[in-house]
């Protein structure tokens, strides 16, 4: 399987003529009946090599944790080895320069940045934690804003080198983790409201993805594939504080709420087919679910609650699947004419082709 990035660098070596390339791209979009934009590509997997490395990657990386934390020279008083993690991250930026430099394998890459970034923050966390067995709450924030600055210095150091799209998640997650340390640094009492400042958190990351989502509305760059990466991340930040402050995660749900619950996520669907990504009802299902089951139990369903949610969730979003670009083109269209032109555009290819 070959993404729209390698059509590109294909047309950057003249392999491919722009022309060809554009032509193949609406070749492969009429035949699928739905135009290519809507089909949310992104460089996961391009063969069985990459589980392979990815398995073989991982394998080491676990042995080489493994043998730093065993190490009892390195280990800091009061707190666990920082060894572990920087051999983690050193292990994961040399098979990054062999696997993503130059093998630009998509799976490795995005398992040896996670590893780097993780290994980074596990070492820093170490070494401020140490001899720090009871921290106050002002400790752990400072301990916080340490750990995520010098985790997002590191991942901005590798998308420099790397250009791997989930680098930039990865680093804004570790900004994200650092406003929120700074803010509860200076202003302790701002713990009680920890989801409205998540919420807002989420929001400033998805409107961060959406400008790389409109600096290419025809994703065919890698620009896309950063944004993909962005929304996944500012989903949850977003889902998850909204059903917290409606009161759905404090161990039960009344029928108003669960009402409440599907109207949100009726709105979310809506702003998600406006955009074009997917990610916004992917991140809500798990509380749609437990709305719908509420439902369902309190007018009588109770041995087949989870079965009738499944049903109705699974074939409406089937259904939406099936005919996004035709509901697309209806919801894009009640949008003003300047949001429309930095939207991906609804025009569906030309007539697929024949067998």
């Amino acid at each position: 399987m070959y993404s729209s990035s390698d059509i590109d660098d294909a047309v950057g070596a003249g392999i491919l003529t722009p022309t060809s390339a554009a032509a193949f791209r609406a070749f492969v979009a009429g035949r699928q009946r739905t135009s290519l934009v809507d089909e949310e590509h992104f460089r996961l997997i391009t063969g069985f090599n990459d589980i392979f490395v990815t398995i073989a990657a991982v394998l080491l990386l676990v042995a080489v944790a493994w043998i730093g934390n065993a190490v009892p020279f390195f280990r800091l008083p009061g707190g666990p080895n920082a060894l572990s993690g920087l051999l983690v991250a050193a292990t994961a930026w040399g098979l990054a320069e062999f696997f993503t430099r130059k093998r630009r394998m998509a799976l490795p890459s995005i398992i040896l940045l996670l590893a780097f970034a993780g290994g980074i923050f596990m070492a820093m966390l170490a070494f401020l934690a140490s001899g720090q067995p009871n921290p106050s709450d002002r400790g752990m924030a400072l301990t916080t804003v340490a750990v995520t600055a010098v985790t997002a210095l590191a991942t901005w150091l590798h998308w420099r080198r790397f250009h791997v799209p989930i680098t930039v998640a990865a680093g804004t997650l570790a900004i994200a983790g650092l406003a929120v340390g700074l803010l509860l640094a200076a202003v302790p009492v701002m713990g009680g409201w920890l989801y409205a400042v998540l919420l807002a958190i989420g929001v400033a990351v998805f409107a961060f993805a959406m400008r790389w989502d409109m600096s290419d509305p025809a994703r065919l760059t890698r620009r896309a594939d950063v944004a993909f990466w962005l929304h996944l991340l500012a989903a949850p930040l977003i889902v998850h504080p909204i059903f917290a402050l409606l009161g759905l995660l404090d161990g039960g749900a009344s029928v108003g709420e669960a009402a409440v619950v599907l109207l949100v996520y009726c709105a979310m669907g809506l702003i998600a087919i406006a955009v074009d990504r997917r990610a916004l009802l992917v991140s809500a299902l798990a509380y749609v679910l437990y709305a719908l089951s509420t439902l369902f139990r309190e007018f009588g369903a109770v041995s087949l609650n989870l079965a009738l949610t499944s049903l109705v969730l699974g074939s409406a979003l089937l259904l939406l699947s099936a005919f996004w670009h035709a509901v697309r083109i209806h919801v894009v269209a009640m949008l003003p004419a300047a949001w429309r032109a930095r939207l991906p555009d609804t025009q569906a290819a030309s007539a697929p082709a024949s067998a």
